[in-house]
């Protein structure tokens, strides 16, 4: 079995958003790793497809941007897509070849040791792990991770990039940071940017803190 396509370059500053006008916006603003997250419960098949190829379409746009699409495997590909993220769960039911023969990039989910020696063996782009901090934007079955152990997860996922995700504000960001040693290592953020009072400063900070000093 060979490895999924490398990232082409940091995951850095990670936001997931919920429409392709968001991951427009964003990469305006100087961010170039975003996620794509559409909940099918709330919309119509054909808005999805239509959000996925806009998302899709803006990535291919910029040069260096890493546009992942959760979930909706079938419509990225479709799409020609520059990576996937999937939970779990979707790795039972995608077809994890189609991904990797087509070369698109493929982000995993995992919240425990045994997800993460499970989604390792797949040989993924990239582990998230997660969540880092209580979130409330989904019901999580799993125990924050915490900093201490996400530091030794981030270990056990070696050697692929890791982004940690769950509950971190801007203020958490750094000590995040801290935990991760990969050059190519992330953290992910929802409600810090998509809820911020004013997101584009909110995007700029979090690159800034980022890239460090």
């Amino acid at each position: 079995m060979t490895s999924f396509a490398p990232l082409t370059g940091p995951l850095g500053f990670y936001p997931v958003v919920h429409d392709a006008a968001w991951v427009q916006r964003l990469l305006d603003w100087g961010v170039r790793t975003i996620q794509l997250r559409i909940k099918a419960a709330d919309h119509a098949p054909a808005d999805i497809a239509r959000e996925v190829k806009a998302a899709v379409e803006a990535g291919k746009q910029v040069p260096g941007a890493q546009v992942f699409i959760n979930d909706h495997w079938q419509l990225a590909l479709a799409a020609g897509a520059y990576g996937v993220h999937l939970g779990q769960e979707d790795l039972d039911t995608a077809d994890i070849e189609a991904l990797r023969s087509a070369g698109l990039r493929l982000g995993l989910s995992t919240h425990t040791p045994a997800e993460l020696a499970r989604a390792r063996a797949v040989q993924p782009s990239y582990l998230a792990i997660g969540p880092i901090y209580p979130t409330t934007l989904k019901v999580m079955p799993y125990a924050p991770v915490g900093l201490a152990q996400l530091q030794d997860w981030a270990q056990l996922a070696a050697p692929y990039p890791v982004v940690a995700i769950g509950g971190i504000s801007l203020e958490r960001l750094p000590g995040v940071l801290a935990c991760l040693q990969g050059d190519q290592d992330g953290v992910a953020v929802v409600s810090a940017v998509t809820l911020a009072a004013d997101p584009q400063q909110a995007a700029l900070a979090g690159l800034r803190r980022v890239a460090g000093p």
